[in-house]
């Protein structure tokens, strides 16, 4: 096959996320294999910023298309807008966010084509893209590839791909796009909570179940029902994770199960039905290991487990394990971090 690959920059209103870079990682990979061109392009409005960002990376084109129908992300939108300037390439590399994969999916079905989600590695073997990425909730890895149909749409996992070094430098060259009739329209944007994005952390520290399992917590004496004492103590578990993950600059995680039970809100989540995410350092604490929460983060580079009993599922995958309630391990540990990292 030929090599003419092409980058779309995932971004929020001109702020791309890491995972945008290392898309061009993997795509200048894909081009020493391949030969042909490697080209990002940047949709929105008032984005010229990040398209010259994107030059910086090594692509041989910034592609800018920018409209005032751009503004706010709509699939429908930049599905109108990004296919009209497909028609000579190879493969389509995406970040995987939840943007891309509801804007990849339309793009299948409008071009015709193949998608291949989730993506963790890349290879070429016989002039063919393989495409590797995990199944049956992580436990399996398999390789696809897109046969015929083309371009190839590839979501990638974000971490898993390095960024290149930004060493160049240039002007977006300025296209026309059409984003078509408005089918749908942004109300309202509110801001998520601050701290550190869980799908792109380096760190990150998840609580689960066990947060709430301290009894010996007196809550105060306006709380008489149950399943608010219960949120209560859960809350003093968070705290603790909370501080980890602040000292050692990371995000807090949460299992379903926390987030199910009111402990902390669903953006936490992580798990199938969560964020994936694929930091260098997880720790899990008062999380059984359930396999919904495992296909979240078994991609993890290290995992820390802290959990009470000896044969919770988390053990299996942890390069480090305690038998501890968090209570007694969480505010230890941070100290000892706080007083090596002097913070």
């Amino acid at each position: 096959m030929a090599g003419n690959i092409v980058v779309y920059i995932d971004h929020f209103r001109g702020d791309a996320p890491p995972a945008a870079w290392e898309a061009i990682g993997a795509g200048l990979a894909l081009k020493a294999d391949l030969g042909g061109n490697l080209k990002a392009i940047v949709l929105g409005k008032e984005v010229k910023a990040l398209a010259e960002q994107a030059l910086t990376f090594g692509v041989d084109e910034a592609l800018l298309g920018e409209d005032d129908g751009l503004e706010d992300f709509r699939s429908e939108a930049y599905a109108s807008a990004l296919k009209g300037q497909l028609d000579d390439a190879d493969v389509v590399l995406f970040p995987d966010s939840a943007r891309t994969r509801d804007l990849a999916g339309m793009l299948t079905v409008d071009l015709d084509t193949g998608l291949m989600t989730d993506v963790t590695a890349l290879e070429i073997t016989g002039g063919e893209i393989l495409a590797t990425r995990p199944i049956y909730a992580g436990k399996l890895m398999s390789k696809a590839r897109v046969v015929e149909a083309r371009p190839a749409l590839i979501t990638l996992r974000s971490r898993t791909f390095s960024a290149p070094e930004a060493t160049g430098g240039g002007e977006p060259t300025r296209i026309d796009v059409d984003p078509g009739e408005a089918l749908s329209s942004v109300v309202e944007l509110k801001p998520s909570e601050g701290g550190v994005s869980l799908t792109d952390a380096a760190v990150i520290v998840s609580g689960g179940r066990g947060t709430s399992n301290n009894p010996s917590l007196e809550p105060p004496s306006d709380i008489t029902d149950e399943k608010e004492i219960e949120i209560w103590r859960a809350h003093q578990g968070f705290k603790l994770v909370q501080d980890l993950a602040g000292v050692l600059g990371g995000a807090v995680g949460a299992s379903r199960a926390a987030v199910d039970a009111g402990y902390i809100p669903y953006s936490h989540q992580v798990g199938q039905t969560g964020k994936v995410v694929s930091p260098d350092l997880y720790i899990a604490a008062g999380i059984s290991g359930a396999i919904q929460h495992l296909a979240g983060m078994r991609t993890a580079k290290t995992i820390v487990a802290v959990n009470t009993d000896p044969d919770a599922p988390i053990f299996k995958l942890a390069r480090f394990g305690v038998v501890e309630d968090l209570y007694k391990v969480l505010p230890p540990l941070t100290e000892a971090l706080r007083q090596h990292l002097g913070k």
